[in-house]
């Protein structure tokens, strides 16, 4: 009769267990981003400060390593697709392509301040394709330029910012009057200003759908970055650029908006933001992207949930001012234009229409290809390891056969 008992009570016990089990998914938004680094702390803050606010269904905050392989496999199976993920902007074109995101028009119509006017405009356009919104925008994140402020004025050039951009010509001014050791620029996020001065010299990295690699704007783009290299002005190879820049040593670092606040905590270093060196004063451009919240497709997400996901995005569109401390630019026009957030370094890129335009976020379907060939190849270019014309038509057709590999990928599947 004990044993008996006891079955009868274990079975109970499981029961329990999966009901409450099932009840706690219901009631748990899975919010999975790639926020490996400090960022993701800041996140965890903001999930923790809305759970506080005793929603009816909280959020749960998962930091996924190596998130679009694993957003590959889940997606395959159609088992532990998250209710809500951060992916990049450069993403969304593929995804919505392959039929994967749900749009956020359920989302917006339970709230109706997600809306496009209360977002900077490029990181809410990114989102919309064929007039269907996919994402709802976090952040802009770009490329930038720091300056030393102690070594612009120990070489008299304070004046190379009278207009917030400094020039290629007057970065070659410094050839042969600095002290050994001293450089002008690094070569951080080299990729990212290739992809910027692309803009600058009024190029593209598209043709009518086709990559756009080897054109002669990408040959003038690597042609007047490898006369900075040439001239003994960047940082060596083998170097590293970016801690060279916290060390004193260099007077412009390109790096991205989230360095200020490691910047900020190196002892004695001076230093300012302003935007990306350029041909001319004329027109300068701050490659960019964005962290977007997004839906992928999920049969078993219900209609609560989305009401869920909902009040949690229009709490981050108020509340996401934490977020300007990992150094973001926060997409929210409630929080950038709040005082508040002009204390951060990267409100100067939202202080006027001029500088919101100068954030370019590329929206070329194959982008992700482009960039990670111009990683390979950019640093032995600009270096002369390679000639432009030799490393151009390398890069072409690595992107080219890729893209063939991809579209033969995507015929095997159908």
């Amino acid at each position: 009769m004990k044993k008996k008992l006891s079955f009868v009570i274990m079975l109970v016990f499981v029961a329990a267990t999966v009901l409450s089990g099932c009840g706690s998914s219901k009631k748990t938004i899975t919010f999975w981003t790639p926020l490996t680094g400090d960022d993701g702390a800041y996140m965890d803050q903001l999930v923790k400060d809305y759970n506080a606010t005793n929603p009816d269904i909280k959020v749960k905050h998962i930091v996924t390593s190596d998130m679009y392989t694993k957003l590959s496999t889940v997606l395959n199976s159609g088992k532990g697709i998250p209710d809500l993920a951060i992916i990049h902007a450069d993403r969304v074109p593929g995804y919505v392509k392959q039929g994967l995101l749900e749009p956020m028009t359920n989302v917006m119509n339970a709230q109706p301040e997600l809306k496009q006017d209360n977002y900077l405009p490029q990181a809410w356009s990114v989102g919309n394709i064929d007039n269907m919104q996919y994402t709802i925008p976090l952040d802009i994140h770009s490329v930038v330029m720091y300056y030393n402020k102690d070594l612009l004025k120990k070489y008299n050039v304070e004046n190379f910012l009278d207009d917030n951009v400094v020039t290629f010509d007057e970065m070659l001014s410094l050839k042969g009057k600095l002290a050994q050791g001293d450089y002008v620029v690094n070569d951080a996020l080299l990729t990212w200003i290739v992809f910027s001065q692309v803009q600058n010299f009024g190029g593209d990295i598209e043709d009518n759908g086709k990559p756009a690699v080897d054109t002669p704007v990408m040959k003038q783009v690597f042609e007047s970055l490898k006369q900075i290299n040439d001239a003994g002005l960047m940082t060596p190879t083998g170097e590293d650029g970016y801690l060279m820049f916290q060390s004193g040593n260099v007077l412009f670092s390109t790096d991205g908006t989230w360095s200020s606040t490691a910047h900020a905590k190196v002892e004695g270093l001076n230093f300012g933001v302003t935007n990306v060196y350029s041909p001319t004063p004329d027109k300068f451009t701050n490659r960019a992207s964005s962290h977007l919240f997004t839906m992928f497709n999920k049969e078993d997400r219900t209609d609560e949930k989305e009401q869920g996901i909902a009040a949690f995005l229009e709490f981050i569109r108020k509340n996401s001012i934490k977020w300007a401390e990992a150094g973001q630019i926060v997409a929210s026009k409630d929080v950038n234009s709040s005082p508040d957030y002009q204390k951060y370094m990267q409100s100067f890129f939202t202080k006027d229409d001029t500088e919101i335009q100068s954030l370019h976020i590329y929206t070329y379907e194959y982008y992700p290809y482009i960039s990670e060939a111009l990683d390979t190849y950019a640093g032995d270019i600009v270096r002369g390891k390679i000639s432009i014309d030799e490393g151009l038509k390398t890069i072409q057709k690595t992107v080219e056969d890729k893209i063939a590999q991809s579209e033969q990928g995507e015929e095997a599947g159908k």
